[in-house]
């Protein structure tokens, strides 16, 4: 309701504003509610005007929201269409955890979003009440952070917020406790929509205080703790057979009264014993052996590693992550001392802590007071275990006898070759871009921009043209799944659990990568760990590793993440839609079982080694904190002396072709009253900036458009978008795709709206204001654009890959600025043609059409 109407700002009016200065509903202006607080968040440019208008918004949220009647009734829908879309089988799953969670506490009778019968029904005085009764000066912080003198937006604070009055008689804020319980609780749910099992259990605890250096040390004590438990179930998944898909422990805030601990797993079929058998093994092995001496100094230079980064980019950390830190104070007591005292703290205390005093805290993860366990699967995996069975697998992992932990390593350097630097071919310069260009002996060419943005942070992509649309039909799951294999095999010498040791304390990743188009490489690292990201690429270029184990682990995990993906209900109407998108085609299929069973570890390993055997031909970006003589320097001797022998090669069309004409079809699955929308254009394009951008400028507006429409007009849905998407290659092509979710009985209705806000763009383009929010829009993100290392990377990385002159960069504004309502009219006539067009619903199985009879 803060957004339909307050003392300044009529219906729609705060929006409109706030998109007309270049702000985004959702990203820029938002809010939440959880358990025991609501926060709005606002941000704004800090042009002196605009940043009074922002506060008097802030006023207005305080004590200034009007609720109208009509305006209560039409945000009845938006929020019962919030609740709508998080329907599903996890939400009817916590509907019946809570109450176990949470049992005894209010925390258990309701989720904040509150019951829908309660917001189809309340009357109007219920809810002005409410805001009366909490929203008071009483119980509110302002947070304002950014580039503006602190005095000044204190006493424009102070103006506004001092008048404000709380109530004479004001209700009591009550704290909700959660009662302590002796006996083990259990959830034990089964669901026909659920895709997995999962088992957690949980220790509740009361909350720690967090106000003493004495209170941080603890803190510290526990964050060793769960990384070495954490890193130890992280090994045990990298088995040939591994025992969960996934598991971790954690600790942390619960709700404002309570901590818990936490062990979770989730399992394939039929693997529920063995997988909550495995959890207890290890916090049995932790309690009874302890951890290791090299385990907890890992985690040391890990920790303090992570605070030596923060500490370095202490004057390049966003306003939002300050602002969050301060509201998390007002709302929780979180000390905020700085990261320079937090840092200090950290290297004094962290060396000195014992391995005996890290060892204690296992045995609060086996205590039976105030634990409860928690089971979801699907219905169709096994019969429900029973508490019993439950509590007896605890008491068999009691008696067993658990061999102490053995912390496998490698020694050695990663890469033991010295190798010679290369000669630079060729150097180029762009000092409009601030780039660099260096093409290397072995045909290598090196794209560097050196940037002040983070001091800790350099980024990397590189690409070559091929990728697996070169392979043969039958090798193509083996080719999709080469990368993902390879980069759990680790490199060289070491295997993936090795490899991650070896790098502890070192801020690095790279990532191989092998898409329908292309071959490559990605990652980023601290500038003082540049040398081993280089040593990384060049081992994962030459010296990829085959590694049984690790192949049969992942293909283990993999069929067991299939075995019931299509118990989801969006999980088939997505593949319906890339079915009908693709016309059926063979190298559009989604992962099955049988699909699975086309994995081959030789033909991946081949495949990769191929795809990797001449990298000639290829391009590395670098953005970030880099000297241009060191880099050089590192380029030269790594990247030189990748493989090359002139193997000329690009892409291949495989030929997948959308339909022609219009394609109408609805998927009838799933159990709640929900329905999923897609209306999806895909076209020939004629390739140019111009039509890149004005496509891109009318999803804009019908995003928008659609929302005001859609959302605010019709009560019809939570959120609604229009995006769009370009690609020149194998073929020139455009998408556009729209998108909501909705009550099933309003498909019909909403789509109509939709063509009807579509026409209105088609004959008269877009009025004068909404022009100007998409202008503003574009001209603020482009301000942080252009100091996001990320931007660079992937722009220069789109316009090397097109062909295109990449000091287009810098003329957004030129076209910003001859932005007119009839280029967004064109696009629209141009690529919304409703002769040609897919449409795909998803609605509930209860809906599905009997089937004809047959005589």
């Amino acid at each position: 309701m803060a957004f339909n109407g307050t003392r300044r700002f009529e219906r729609q009016e705060l929006v409109d504003y706030l998109e007309g200065i270049g702000m985004r509903f959702g990203p820029d202006l938002n809010a939440y509610t959880g358990f025991d607080q609501t926060v709005y968040m606002l941000q704004v440019p800090t042009d002196p005007a605009i940043l009074e208008r922002g506060l008097d918004i802030l006023e207005d949220w305080a004590q200034g929201i009007t609720f109208a009647g009509e305006e209560i009734d039409r945000e009845r829908g938006v929020v019962i269409e919030e609740w709508r879309g998080r329907r599903g089988a996890g939400a009817r799953v916590q509907d019946q955890q809570f109450p176990v969670l949470f049992k005894g506490s209010r925390y258990a009778e309701r989720l904040p979003i509150g019951k829908v019968e309660v917001l189809q029904s309340f009357p109007h005085d219920e809810l002005r009440r409410f805001y009366r009764d909490w929203y008071r000066p009483d119980l509110q912080a302002i947070v304002a952070v950014g580039d503006f003198d602190a005095a000044e937006v204190e006493k424009m604070v102070r103006e506004r917020f001092a008048k404000l009055r709380p109530p004479a008689e004001p209700r009591p804020r009550i704290e909700a406790e959660v009662p302590d319980h002796d006996q083990t609780l259990f959830s034990i749910v089964s669901d026909h929509e659920l895709q997995r099992t999962s088992v957690s259990i949980a220790w509740k605890r009361d909350r720690d205080p967090e106000g003493t250096v004495g209170d941080y040390r603890r803190a510290l004590v526990e964050a060793l703790f769960f990384a070495m438990l954490d890193g130890r179930l992280a090994e045990r998944r990298q088995e040939a057979a591994p025992p969960f898909l996934g598991a971790s422990a954690s600790g942390g805030s619960m709700v404002r009264t309570k901590d818990v601990n936490m062990l979770s797993a989730t399992v394939e079929d039929g693997g529920l014993d063995r997988g909550l058998e495995t959890l207890l093994v290890e916090a049995q092995r932790a309690r009874r052996h302890g951890f290791l001496a090299s385990e907890l100094e890992r985690e040391k230079t890990a920790l303090l590693r992570s605070y030596e980064q923060a500490l370095r980019e202490r004057d390049k950390t966003h306003s939002r992550s300050f602002a969050s830190e301060y509201v998390g104070n007002f709302l929780d007591d979180e000390p905020i001392p700085g990261i320079e005292f937090e840092a200090e703290l950290a290297r004094r205390l962290v060396p000195g802590i014992p391995l005996q005093e890290v060892n204690r805290l296992a045995e609060s993860f086996l205590k039976e007071t105030n634990r409860v366990i928690l089971v979801a699967g699907p219905e169709s995996a096994v019969e429900k275990p029973t508490e019993q069975a439950l509590l007896a697998t605890f008491e068999r992992v009691a008696a067993l006898d658990i061999e102490p932990w053995i912390d496998k390593v490698t020694d050695g350097p990663l890469l033991a070759a010295e190798l010679e630097p290369v000669e630079v071919l060729e150097r180029k310069r762009r000092d409009d871009l601030g780039t660099t260009e260096w093409k290397l002996a072995n045909g290598v060419r090196v794209i560097a921009k050196p940037t002040d943005f983070k001091n800790d942070q350099v980024l990397f992509s590189a690409y070559s043209l091929g990728g697996h649309s070169l392979v043969a039909d039958e090798d193509w799951v083996p080719a999709i799944t080469a990368d993902a294999i390879t980069a759990l095999s680790g490199v060289g010498e070491f295997g993936l659990i090795e490899l991650q040791k070896a790098l502890t304390g070192k801020v690095v990743s790279v990532t191989p990568s092998i898409s329908e188009l292309t071959e490559g490489l990605s990652g980023g690292a601290s500038p003082e760990d540049l040398e081993t990201l280089f040593q990384l690429v060049y081992l994962y270029a030459t010296a990829p590793r085959k590694d049984a184990e690790a192949f049969d682990s992942y293909r283990a995990r993999m069929k067991g993440i299939v075995a019931n993906r299509e118990a989801r209900p969006e999980t088939v109407y997505e593949d319906r839609l890339s079915e009908i998108l693709s016309q059926g085609h063979a190298r559009r299929r989604p992962f099955t079982s049988e699909l699975l069973d086309e994995l081959d570890l030789e033909r991946s390993y081949r495949i990769y080694a191929d795809r990797f055997a001449d990298l000639g031909d290829s391009t590395f970006f670098f953005v970030g904190a880099f000297e241009l003589g060191e880099l050089e320097a590192l380029a030269r001797r790594y990247l030189g002396n990748l493989p090359s022998n002139g193997r000329a090669e690009t892409f291949r069309d495989i030929g997948v072709v959308p339909p022609r004409g219009v394609v109408v079809e609805r998927v009838y699955r799933g159990l709640e009253e929900k329905s999923q929308v897609r209306i999806v254009w895909d076209g020939e394009l004629e390739w140019s900036r111009a039509n890149r951008y004005y496509l891109a400028s009318m999803a804009e507006a019908l995003s928008i458009r659609l929302r005001e429409s859609l959302r605010e007009d019709l009560g019809g849905t939570y959120g609604v978008r229009a995006s769009s998407s370009t690609s020149l290659y194998p073929r020139a092509r455009y998408g556009v795709t729209i998108s909501f979710g909705c009550a099933p009985e309003r498909i019909d209705e909403l789509v109509e709206r939709v063509f009807s806000e579509i026409h209105r763009i088609k004959e008269k383009g877009v009025p004068a204001d909404l022009l100007t929010k998409i202008k503003e829009t574009q001209r603020r993100q482009r301000e942080t654009d252009l100091e996001e290392n990320g931007f660079w990377l992937s722009t220069l990385r789109f316009y090397d890959l097109h062909r295109e002159d990449p000091g287009q960069i810098l003329d957004l504004e030129t076209w910003i600025a001859g932005l007119a309502s009839e280029d967004i009219r064109d696009a629209a006539r141009r690529y919304l043609d409703e002769k040609n067009y897919v449409q795909v619903a998803l609605l509930p199985e209860r809906m599905a059409p009997a089937p004809a009879s047959s005589r």
